[in-house]
């Protein structure tokens, strides 16, 4: 069973652990240290703000009455769930794969505590944006699931491209 594991996915799990630790450390020293808007400004373009996401990305459905907090928490317990079976499913050799996989599970995992505990969403990285204007506050968590999403598009390039040459070779 465990030489099973170390051949899947799962082998890389410590990296789902380490987002969900640094994301839920990160947090607390935010709670324990700001009140509800307080804000830090560190440079011209970053301020750490401390705010409550009650919906998802970008706020979307925050002013929804309610229902959406289990909503996004039962979306959250999918989410999780199918990424542990596809880390068990998939090969440790499909290196992109595992880390974007592992990256978005504990990603899911911080904000998914959050929902459980608070109710809502702790998001504290602020950003300004040239031309743009101000980014939505988001998290390390937000963070891991973002890199995690490019890790995995990058896996499906480098998957075509092997593809793609082993056919040219039939």
């Amino acid at each position: 069973m465990i030489a099973q594991y170390k051949q899947t996915g799962l082998a890389w799990i410590w990296l789902a652990l380490l987002v969900l630790i640094v994301d839920q450390a990160t947090k607390i020293a935010v709670l324990q240290s700001f009140q509800l808007y307080d804000s830090v400004k560190i440079t011209e373009f970053f301020n750490l703000t401390y705010v409550r996401n009650y919906g998802a990305a970008f706020s979307f459905l925050a002013d929804s009455g309610g229902w959406q907090r289990w909503f996004f928490t039962i979306i959250a317990i999918v989410a999780v769930g199918l990424l542990s079976f596809w880390l068990a499913k998939t090969p440790k050799q499909q290196i992109w794969l595992v880390i974007g996989f592992n990256l978005i599970l504990g990603g899911a995992a911080g904000n998914l505590y959050d929902r459980v505990a608070y109710g809502y969403v702790v998001d504290f990285l602020d950003f300004t944006i040239p031309l743009y204007g101000r980014w939505p506050a988001f998290n390390v968590a937000d963070m891991g699931i973002v890199i995690g999403a490019a890790c995995v598009l990058i896996d499906a390039f480098v998957n075509q491209k092997k593809t793609s040459s082993e056919e040219k070779k039939i």
